[in-house]
């Protein structure tokens, strides 16, 4: 398989499954993954498709103009800037994620919300997460897109407030990784909020150790929790690949 079609495979795949797992909004969300710098182009899920019977066929080449390269319909205009800018300015973002996922998004609804270290699986993110504090509308522009840009950093996560979530990586496998426990470390934070208690956090230090522990098995994890990933689709959905 060569480089360009496994892009695609992967990127659907990741595409289905967040579907299976409910991490999505309706078709308004999208997945990207870099292709080339120059000249500049990337993958990107296609317009207002559902994620849940995309083919990896069907996935859309973009340029920096934001025009489909072949017989594709243009990506919509929030994907493209919030992605395109995203891609060109920071070197770690080989791979986007933006979704409305529920439990990471709620997170971004509540005054100073943060992730906060109070449950193992955050700690994955410790020092990772940035956050845009003002919601600045739909990102209909290359200012927008930027300004996003600018408050991730070189960071792995980026809160938007009001909105969702970015998540970027150097692989799709790495990106889906990020997104699934990002996810469950927003709902177990979530869940222990409602209960109206105090949260126990866990110290910095304590939180800073482990997070340098997990780093260190992040790119065996990655990689083996998206081959389960694709295991199951192969077995379950074999036309994604298609």
């Amino acid at each position: 398989m060569d480089a360009y079609w496994e892009n695609k495979v992967d990127l659907t795949a990741a595409l289905r499954m967040a579907a299976i797992l409910d991490l999505l909004e309706g078709v308004d969300n999208h997945f990207s993954v870099m292709l080339s710098e120059k000249p500049f182009r990337f993958l990107l899920n296609p317009n207002r498709r559902h994620w849940s019977a995309l083919r990896a066929s069907e996935l859309v080449e973009v340029n920096e103009t934001g025009s489909p390269i072949g017989d594709f319909e243009a990506p919509e205009k929030t994907a493209f800037f919030i992605h395109s800018r995203i891609h060109m300015a920071c070197p770690q973002a080989k791979c986007i994620f933006h979704t409305h996922m529920r439990y990471a998004t709620a997170l971004t609804m509540l005054g100073d919300g943060r992730l906060e270290p109070v449950v193992q699986s955050a700690l994955k993110f410790f020092g990772q997460a940035a956050y845009l504090d003002d919601f600045g509308g739909l990102a209909l522009d290359e200012e927008e897109g930027d300004r996003m840009a600018k408050a991730l950093g070189d960071k792995r996560i980026l809160f938007l407030a009001n909105h969702g979530v970015i998540i970027v990586g150097p692989t799709v496998a790495h990106a889906f990784n990020d997104l699934y426990y990002l996810e469950k470390a927003c709902m177990a934070q979530i869940t222990a909020m409602s209960s109206g208690v105090p949260l126990k956090r866990i110290p910095q230090d304590v939180a800073a150790h482990t997070h340098e522990q997990m780093q260190k098995d992040r790119d065996d994890q990655s990689s083996r929790h998206f081959s389960e990933i694709k295991r199951i689709l192969d077995k379950d959905e074999p036309d994604y690949a298609s």
